[in-house]
């Protein structure tokens, strides 16, 4: 969906797969080693509306979408990724045009994910203005310990796997000259997601509301240098939902 932490040597890992050990010996790193998510485990385990028992379905689907998370976010070739199938995956957001692994590996996670079509007054996020790492720098800025996600319920198992998520962090920082609340930022949303029998998605299909987390981000303090403008823009922002 979109990223989760960071990057590190660390040894293991809780919640994902095919970051150390076998088959990861020749992996090529966005950062130059395998990923920790230290930060970010501790915000979930703090955070999360449940634990679901170990082996589950739930658990196995929630773990696999971290994974697939990280290496979208981590792996910078496809033949290392082990969780989707190149040829055929498609990532559709709000049933928008679908992205392959290709190029969301070049535009990352966020810029696929928010996507939009309003006027240029209202765009508080604005794809064609970032890269892959200005996205992840501007998301990472605003929520330095991370943003959690979560399988909140799972309606229906492979090959056709149907559930709705929650994404979470707190503002600690800035964003785009919004000051930081230290208040919960979230959105929730349904996914559906079509795997082979290898549990390796091929499509992906992601529905939510942006306002939810835009509604967040916006509510800190102006440090804008031009305060004025920023707050007229600011009262008219589709996205922006007071108290």
């Amino acid at each position: 969906m979109s990223t989760e932490g960071g990057s590190g040597m660390v040894v293991g890992d809780k919640y994902r797969s095919h970051i150390h050990g076998e088959g990861e010996e020749n992996t090529q790193w966005r950062y130059g080693g395998p990923p920790t998510f230290d930060l970010v485990d501790k915000l979930f385990e703090e955070g999360r509306t449940q634990e679901w028992p170990k082996g589950s379905l739930e658990e196995i689907v929630q773990n696999a979408i971290k994974t697939w998370d990280m290496e979208i976010s981590h792996k910078t070739r496809l033949q290392d990724f082990k969780t989707l199938n190149p040829e055929k995956f498609k990532l559709f957001v709000n049933g928008r045009k679908g992205f392959s692994a290709e190029e969301i590996i070049k535009i990352g996670s966020y810029n696929a994910l928010l996507q939009n079509s309003l006027p240029e007054e209202f765009q508080y996020y604005k794809v064609e203005e970032e890269s892959f790492e200005s996205s992840h720098d501007v998301f990472r800025a605003a929520l330095p310990r991370g943003f959690a996600w979560e399988l909140l319920r799972l309606y229906s198992g492979p090959p056709v796997i149907v559930f709705k998520f929650s994404h979470w962090g707190f503002m600690e920082g800035p964003y785009k000259g919004h000051g930081p609340t230290g208040e919960k930022v979230e959105f929730s949303g349904m996914a559906v997601l079509k795997v082979d029998e290898s549990m390796r998605a091929e499509e992906v299909e992601i529905y939510y509301d942006p306002g939810e987390l835009f509604s967040g981000l916006l509510k800190g303090p102006l440090i804008s240098s031009d305060h004025s403008l920023a707050s007229a823009s600011l009262q008219a922002c589709p996205f922006f939902k007071g108290d």
